[in-house]
């Protein structure tokens, strides 16, 4: 692909936004340096691979890969025998380790990735040698320990001499024969040797060497006689370690020269997967899709955007050409897009052949080229003593001497920057020079002719871009089959021209003229009208499917809860038939015992019965109790009517009649509330319930008569606490001082919602489960004050 096209096109800014993506030196200079391809089965096959790459950043979320850093100096120099600083076997180090997560993550058993797979698979991680430079080097500036036994050996006796001189050293300074001429009681070191800071008045009194001097003179730094031995041995065993470290690194670098060639592969698979995923980030970034490719110069673009402008603001393109004919012609106004929408052609183009998906949509089909040409742009030269005709001529003259069949043309305002006339000639038959040999070709104009050579030419065809002139902006949409109007005459009398001025304009025009753009504008005003109508269907067509896909959402859960709620009630009545069953047969069984026996006692009788009253409670428990005719709510209610509350869930009685609301005042236990006749449903009155005994008291003038048990069995807790409540409150007037209620045993939640009422209510002294005989936890008995 010739230079120019790629700069004019702005592929060169693709580059450098794919070069964004990569994670390496290597793999950014292979974005920066990526050309379209012309082989058919290479374009498909980069497609292929960005496709791959998409689906693995999918999968994974994030890039498989990590960083490494181009080695290939180190590699040169490792195989000429140098030996390779702690960085640069680091560096190596960090490539393999590169190697091998890349291999570890890309290497699967999934099909669905065969040529990154493939990749990824000739990578030889050379763990042995890994392991030996990270285990060996710790850092850029320390070796370990346990880089070589040897080197363990040094700096055991390094750390021993060392530990010896600081010892005498700090006796020397601690002690009373020296401290006296130390400017400071401290061990320091100077030029590698520890030393005393002496007082240069004492000079004599410490015999030693001296290594360095404060900045006033007053301090000489002194090793002392008694360990300049020891520094000596010292300083030969950091030799040794120095002699042991250079060994080390030079038998790290033969291993490295060793792998040289394995580890340079590496770095080129690794440099090539990085390149891949740069594109496969930039794809999911820009939300691209892969073009299908063909090699008959077909085109069809469908709602593609231009890259670099904001996605907020650019307005999608959708085009197509070779089909029916290998000429486009677009006209319109300024600013209205057919500038963009050349380069939008061309460079999805370049980077289809580039490998690098488009931002478009589903059905973008491409064309591989040899060539793609542009003239865009203004490149008028002062030194050469170009114009703007001479210069976008220059380049015309070189696209029509190498252009061919398999090539793309793009010329934006052929033809302009000279007299029209002749401007339109010329760009009428170089067009018809590159229809004659089928070359694909798009181009930019606003000459009527052109516009009218398009209309008689097969091969060729009108587009424009469209103008709204009621606001002077351009609406940027490319419509195929209408040429444009250039709409100057609009726009100058927008833009405040005076109307005489515009229609002696109009005079100057020809007949023929004036009909043409007035066919035009009436076939344009008519195919907006068109479109809008379009869109408004196609608006209401969504919501209709959109509607619909609710309903059916909707019904299916509906569905699956009806199927839930009566799988989940046949469960639970299976469970308590079993259970019945179970319990009946086991007291049938126990009561044909007791019927053989000659001997039956009372206490196996009553534990007979209290078996059958447990299995009653534990089926009763949180059953709700029935509310009589719930059927219809009533016309209208009377005072004293029992009614249940419907939204509630309880009972109450009705205190005045319906207002003109239709709302009525009910007490429901402690609490009163207003509730319309429509949540309402009337009940008959609760029977009273068989009470176990009951005791006459004489209060004053009146007796009352109070059973000494409540029984509040099968009733829901909220309606057994109101119960209790009024129960207590008859028994603490009727004066009794223990009374029994009756909870069953169940699940307990009857008994401890009761229990912890009771703990509230203020008459109650005590309260306890029954004893044996009693009920036991089936009741509570409870003293009153």
């Amino acid at each position: 692909m010739n230079e120019r096209a790629l700069r004019v096109l702005e592929f060169t800014k693709i580059r450098d936004m794919l070069a964004t993506y990569a994670l390496s030196d290597l793999g950014k200079e292979m974005c920066r340096r990526v050309v379209p391809l012309i082989e058919f089965s290479d374009v498909n096959r980069a497609l292929d691979e960005t496709e791959e790459a998409v689906a693995v950043l999918a999968y994974v979320g994030g890039n498989p890969l990590i960083n490494f850093s181009d080695v290939q100096e180190y590699l040169t120099l490792s195989k000429k025998g140098s030996t390779l600083s702690q960085k640069a076997l680091l560096l190596v180090a960090e490539t393999l380790r590169a190697a091998r997560a890349a291999r570890s993550a890309l290497v699967t058993e999934k099909d669905n990735t065969p040529l990154i797979t493939a990749m990824a698979s000739r990578l030889q991680p050379l763990r042995t040698l890994e392991t030996d430079i990270t285990e060996s080097i710790l850092s850029e500036e320390e070796i370990s320990d346990h880089a070589s036994p040897e080197l363990f050996n040094i700096r055991r006796h390094i750390r021993s001499v060392n530990d010896r001189i600081r010892e005498k050293l700090n006796a020397m300074a601690h002690g009373p024969s020296y401290s006296k001429y130390l400017m400071e009681s401290i061990v320091t070191v100077r030029n590698g040797r520890y030393v005393l800071p002496v007082k240069q008045e004492y000079r004599q009194s410490v015999p030693g060497l001296v290594h360095d001097q404060s900045a006033t003179g007053a301090t000489l730094f002194v090793e002392p006689l008694a360990v300049v031995e020891m520094g000596n041995e010292l300083k030969e065993w950091h030799m040794k370690e120095r002699n042991e470290i250079e060994r080390i690194l030079a038998a790290l670098s033969q291993q490295v020269a060793d792998g040289a060639d394995l580890i340079d592969q590496n770095l080129s698979i690794l440099a090539n997967l990085d390149f891949i995923f740069a594109k496969g980030m930039l794809s999911r970034e820009m939300e691209c899709v892969r073009p299908k490719m063909n090699e008959e110069g077909r085109i069809n673009l469908v709602r593609v955007r231009h890259p670099l402008i904001d996605r907020d603001k650019v307005v999608p393109c959708s085009l197509w050409l070779g089909q029916d004919f290998t000429s486009l012609i677009i006209t319109g106004p300024n600013t209205g897009g057919k500038t963009v929408t050349l380069k939008t052609l061309g460079l999805m183009t370049l980077m289809a052949q580039s490998g690098l998906h488009v931002p478009g949509q589903l059905g973008t089909e491409l064309s591989t080229f040899e060539e793609v040409y542009a003239d865009i742009g203004d490149e008028q030269s002062i030194e050469q003593s170009l114009s703007t005709f001479s210069s976008h001529m220059t380049n015309i003259v070189s696209i029509m001497n190498a252009v061919t069949p398999r090539d793309l043309a793009l010329f934006d305002e052929l033809g302009a920057g000279t007299d029209p006339t002749e401007g339109a000639a010329l760009a009428q038959v170089i067009l018809n020079a590159l229809l004659k040999i089928k070359a694909r070709t798009a181009a930019t104009t606003h000459y009527s002719e052109l516009k009218a050579y398009a209309l008689s030419t097969k091969g060729v065809e009108n587009a424009s871009v469209e103008f709204d002139v009621a606001t002077l902006r351009p609406t940027y949409r490319l419509s195929i089959g209408v040429p444009g109007k250039s709409n100057a005459f609009e726009i100058s009398r927008r833009l405040g021209l005076p109307e005489y001025l515009i229609d002696e304009a109009k005079d100057l025009l020809s007949h023929d003229t004036i009909r043409f753009e007035d066919v035009i504008a009436n076939a344009e005003y008519h195919r907006q009208v068109a479109e809008k109508e379009r869109e408004l269907a196609e608006q209401a067509r969504q919501e209709t499917v959109r509607l619909r896909n609710e309903a059916e959402l909707l019904y299916k859960n509906m569905e699956e809860q009806k199927e839930n709620a009566t799988r989940k009630a046949k469960e639970e009545a299976r469970r308590i038939m079993e259970r019945a069953k179970r319990e009946s047969e086991s007291i049938i069984y126990d009561l044909k015992r007791l019927k053989k026996s000659a001997n039956v006692q009372d206490h196996e009788v009553n534990n007979l019965k209290k078996r059958m009253e447990d299995g009653l409670d534990s089926l009763a428990e949180g059953l709700k109790k029935p509310t009589g005719n719930i059927a219809e709510p009533p016309k209208t209610v009377k005072i004293g009517d029992v009614v249940e509350i419907t939204h509630l869930n309880t009972k109450g009685t009705v205190l005045s009649l319906p207002d003109g609301k239709g709302e009525v005042q009910l007490q429901a236990g402690i609490m009163k509330l207003k509730a319309h006749l429509s949540q309402l449903r009337l009940v008959n009155e609760p029977k009273k319930k068989k009470q176990v005994s009951s005791v006459q008291v004489k209060t004053g003038a009146a007796e009352r008569t109070v059973h000494m048990s409540c029984d509040v069995r099968g009733m829901a807790l909220d309606e057994a606490l109101m119960e209790v409540e009024t129960y207590l409150d008859e028994a603490v007037l009727a004066g009794l001082h223990e009374v029994t209620i009756v909870h069953g045993k169940g699940t307990g939640i009857l008994r401890d919602g009761i229990q912890k009422h009771l703990k509230t209510y203020p008459q109650v002294k005590s309260f306890r489960r029954g004893k044996y005989g009693e009920g036991e936890e089936g009741v509570t008995v409870v003293e009153l004050k």
